[in-house]
């Protein structure tokens, strides 16, 4: 027999057998449904927890901390030194695979100025072409390039926090640090009232530097947010004047390797974020990323999805179950009807494929439908549902807007289990009809 006549010979088969067929077909669907979406809502899980991370920082970030001691603006003589951060290892970590981009690091807290209003932030020095490849997003203007000196690019958030600090009340306006005129000192009382009884002994003159905003960048609910970024080698040098000013010794060891407090590195793929993490670390570099938490919590998910999972194979199980026993009392029924097929000389073969096809159709049937219940009860979640299901979820730390997540591939590979399960439900039966003797089976009434 063709496979077409075996196909049609299957359904018509199981259409004899109407209560049973549905029964074992349901029993496929119930389990199918159950396996899906259980393991929708751990994709759902997972994919809530990447959404929290980005909210506390940039998965593709990694930062480096500079595990000798070493300083920014200083050096050290530990040249072979684990984990120590400077230009060689920098440059040898640059062409790790996965790595997008790095730059060292320095960063000093500082007053702005513009007219009457001022604030403080972060001044962060980076090699100027590494912001464009962060992926970080302008608003307005340009990123910083090599010749730029005495150039900022701000974060969202800054031209925010400017306020008069000789005013009365708290005076506060959002500042045009494109246009501007700006000034940057080290002198926390710039633009301060003076306070009673101050006097100008032992006062420390502070540089005043002109800047210049060229660039503002989109919000990204990161630490690029809140810093004001400026050429490294620019803020190396304000650092050094801040500490002459003050009094401070150099730090610098003559003739020693300059290293740097710390480095950020850009993972271009996501994916890629956790395993250069780790061989940073194995490398002796303290290093911090989101990736971490995020690796955290996804063991957290896949837990509760082996634990949901196990539950619906557990349905899928009782499924095989009622396809075996369905597929053996067809044979004890068929008995008659399977020596006759030996007798006018059908293939041993065809008699196992027909019984293990009539398994796989039962399989196949019941998957698709459960597929499909299983989509619409995960519209359902992700929708009606879904502020029930979220609070019951939140024990757990997860607080996405998507309750189920059901990809391609769970569907096509629900649809293929469950097809197997059929079949391999029916494998025994199968055998045992392929077995009978044609002579039992015709005095069989």
């Amino acid at each position: 027999m063709n496979f077409r006549d075996l196909l049609s010979l299957c359904a018509k088969n199981l259409m004899r057998r109407k209560t049973r067929t549905l029964l074992a077909i349901v029993g496929v669907m119930v389990g199918t449904c159950a396996v899906v979406v259980m393991l929708s809502i751990g994709f759902g899980m997972t994919k809530s927890y990447e959404e929290q991370i980005q909210n506390y920082g940039d998965l593709h970030m990694i930062r480096l901390y500079n595990y000798g001691g070493g300083n920014s603006y200083g050096s050290t003589s530990s040249r072979d030194q684990q984990g120590v951060i400077s230009d060689k290892t920098l440059a040898s970590i640059e062409k790790m695979d996965g790595v997008t981009a790095v730059t060292p690091v320095v960063s000093t807290y500082m007053k702005i100025g513009i007219g009457k209003y001022v604030t403080q932030t972060e001044i962060v020095g980076i090699k100027p072409e590494v912001l464009e490849k962060f992926n970080y997003g302008l608003q307005e203007g340009r990123y910083l390039n090599n010749a730029d000196k005495d150039v900022m690019v701000f974060g969202s958030y800054v031209p925010k926090w400017f306020y008069n600090p000789q005013s009365k009340n708290y005076d506060s306006k959002e500042q045009d640090v494109i246009t501007d005129k700006i000034i940057l000192t080290a002198d926390w009382n710039y633009g301060e009232k003076p306070q009673s009884g101050q006097t100008d002994e032992n006062k420390i003159e502070y540089k005043q530097y002109k800047i210049k905003g060229v660039g503002l960048l989109e919000e990204k609910n990161d630490d690029p947010d809140y810093c004001v970024y400026m050429n490294i080698s620019r803020v190396e040098e304000i650092v050094k004047e801040t500490q002459k000013t003050e009094g401070q010794k150099s730090l610098t060891v003559p003739g020693a390797e300059k290293t740097y407090e710390q480095a950020y590195v850009y993972v271009g793929d996501i994916n890629d974020t956790e395993r250069l993490s780790k061989e940073l670390k194995d490398l002796g570099y303290q290093s911090s990323s989101p990736i971490d938490w995020l690796a955290s919590l996804k063991e957290t998910a896949n837990m509760i999805q082996g634990i949901l999972g196990g539950i619906g194979g557990i349905s899928l199980f009782v499924a095989a179950l009622s396809i075996t026993n369905t597929m053996i009392m067809s044979i004890y029924e068929r008995t008659r009807e399977i020596g006759v097929m030996k007798v006018i000389g059908a293939n041993l073969r065809d008699i196992k494929r027909l019984f293990l096809m009539e398994a796989g159709m039962i399989g196949f049937v019941g998957g698709v439908i459960g597929v499909l219940l299983s989509l619409l009860l995960s519209l359902l979640m992700n929708t009606v549902l879904r502020d029930i299901i979220s609070i019951a979820l939140s024990s757990f730390g997860a607080y996405g807007t998507t309750i189920s997540i059901i990809p391609f591939w769970l569907v096509a590979a629900a649809v293929v289990f469950a097809t197997a399960i059929g079949v391999f439900a029916g494998y025994s039966p199968a055998k045992r009809a392929m077995n009978l003797s044609a002579l039992e089976s015709l005095r069989n009434e």
